[in-house]
């Protein structure tokens, strides 16, 4: 793998920057497991007979990212990237995707989640879905929990695309 140039958790921060530097060190792991491969290799799914690749991991992730930060805590209500014909989310389809656009799209959404968090008033502020409610606070540990879980099965994918292996 390249450098590690993921951003440093916080350790005496304020509880809002804290979250939001234990989130960026996740999103930051991610695109760390990805650096370096060709497209195929991201689209590769390497432990069969599961159909996860790192390339699908990414697309999940612009998914998630857009539905918790854009529709639930902004109320954009907007679709999803990719989906297959009968609605169902087609992330994961990855034998024709395209990385640069699925990087693009994840960078997009992540950026947009960060200025949302920046703008909210405090971590109470409130999301919505359907009738479930959830805070900023809830959210952002969330999302850590999120990544953390992918960037584990982003690990087994590494290391059986190239042997890489590391934090």
């Amino acid at each position: 793998m390249t450098d590690d140039h993921r951003t440093t958790a916080l350790r005496t921060a304020d509880e809002r920057a804290t979250l939001a530097s234990f989130l960026d060190y996740q999103r930051d792991t991610l695109a760390l497991k990805c650096a370096g491969l060709t497209a195929d290799q991201l689209r590769t799914r390497a432990l069969e007979p599961s159909g996860l690749s790192l390339l699908g991991l990414v697309r999940h992730l612009a998914e998630v990212e857009r539905s918790w930060f854009r529709n639930v805590l902004g109320n954009e209500g907007r679709p999803g990237f990719w989906k297959h014909p009968d609605g169902s989310f087609a992330e994961f389809d990855t034998d024709t995707a395209d990385p640069d656009e699925a990087f693009t799209v994840w960078r997009r959404e992540c950026d947009h989640a960060r200025e949302l968090v920046a703008a909210a008033d405090s971590l109470d502020v409130l999301g919505h879905y359907g009738e479930e409610v959830y805070s900023l606070r809830w959210i952002l540990t969330h999302m850590i929990e999120e990544y953390a879980r992918h960037n584990g099965h982003a690990d087994l994918l590494r290391e059986h695309l190239d042997g890489t292996t590391g934090e």
